[in-house]
């Protein structure tokens, strides 16, 4: 069984894995599994109840059913982090005012996050355009749901860092909205280096809908590896867009939508990524990726219950995509 135990030191959130079963004996190899999903949205629009959205699954169904076929994989990793974009509170709260057109604001109660508790995930961003759809009070109770429930947490100012044997990884959540706002994640980049070994920025943002990144973020992307990141993983387009290998990172510009509960009919491909470091003696030796493609839902609509494509031509599809020799992943 894997557990957490979470101390902030400055910006970052520590959140220290040691179960028995994964310890090594000194000077031993071992191996640090992390997995990543894109969008996970575990609520309704205007957190109304209506027959076949998400919470009328939600209000029918036991937590597990929604992570059951991937369940197995985020229970044997280290650690796995999803993109959580809604707001969890169980008050009677008001929307905040957007200015843009069309608007959607997603709302849940604080038991949704038994769903991510019940299938292995240890920890959440919120550093994505939906956490203040309730503004500040909606904030505060989002972030108390997940620390109450045991889950670690980053946003645009709380790094995670997560620790196995004494080697750490930090995790940069952080909005992606402008070229310019690299420089922000960057800064937080120096700072994550002085507290961990190896860092991942995993940020929000980008053009929805599409399957290529724009130009702008590919530059901020790249510029992020330029200034330090090991590993960077977007989201937000609620669809898959390729990864690059840049001066030996992966760069995955999106990673789609996961368990989301915002569309009856969301683009049916996604994926899981999959991120096995080899330390020894307290250094990097090795590191590895895999992509494991999933279905968003397996019914005729939305069922919110992803799982992995068994279908060989239909997985390599996605992974040709996923690698840009294809336009589309499906």
């Amino acid at each position: 069984m894997k557990r957490l135990i979470t101390a902030l030191s400055a910006v970052l959130l520590l959140a220290f894995a040691t179960p028995a079963e994964a310890e090594s004996a000194p000077g031993e190899p071992f191996q640090i599994v992390l997995s990543f999903t894109g969008d996970m949205l575990l609520a309704s629009e205007g957190g109304r109840r209506a027959a076949g959205n998400f919470l009328d699954y939600a209000a029918q169904q036991d937590p597990s059913y929604f992570l059951q076929h991937v369940q197995e994989i985020f229970q044997h990793d280290d650690f796995t982090i999803v993109n959580l974009e809604n707001v969890l509170s169980d008050r009677r709260l008001t929307p905040k005012e957007k200015a843009s057109a069309p608007a959607f604001w997603f709302r849940a109660g604080t038991a949704n996050t038994h769903i991510l508790t019940s299938s292995g995930v240890e920890a959440v961003s919120l550093a994505n355009n939906h956490t203040h759809d309730y503004g500040t009070q909606g904030c505060r109770d989002t972030i108390q749901a997940v620390t109450n429930a045991g889950l670690a947490y980053g946003d645009n100012s709380r790094t995670l860092c997560l620790e196995k044997n004494g080697y750490r990884i930090a995790v940069i959540c952080h909005g992606l909205w402008s070229e310019g706002q690299a420089g922000e994640i960057i800064r937080r980049l120096q700072a994550a280096e002085a507290e961990s070994d190896f860092q991942i920025v995993f940020y929000h943002g980008g053009k929805e809908g599409v399957h290529q990144p724009e130009a702008w973020r590919i530059r901020a992307s790249r510029l992020l590896v330029d200034n330090g990141a090991d590993l960077v993983l977007g989201n937000h387009p609620h669809v898959l867009q390729p990864r690059e290998v840049y001066r030996a990172a992966d760069i995955v510009y999106s990673l789609g939508n996961f368990c989301y509960g915002g569309s009856r009919y969301p683009e049916n491909r996604t994926v899981i990524y999959q991120l096995t470091l080899t330390v020894e003696d307290g250094g990097l030796t090795a590191w590895t990726s895999e992509f494991l493609p999933c279905y968003v839902y397996t019914g005729k609509s939305n069922n919110y219950c992803p799982q992995p494509i068994e279908d060989a031509a239909q997985r390599q599809q996605v992974l040709d995509f996923m690698d840009g020799k294809v336009p589309l992943p499906c």
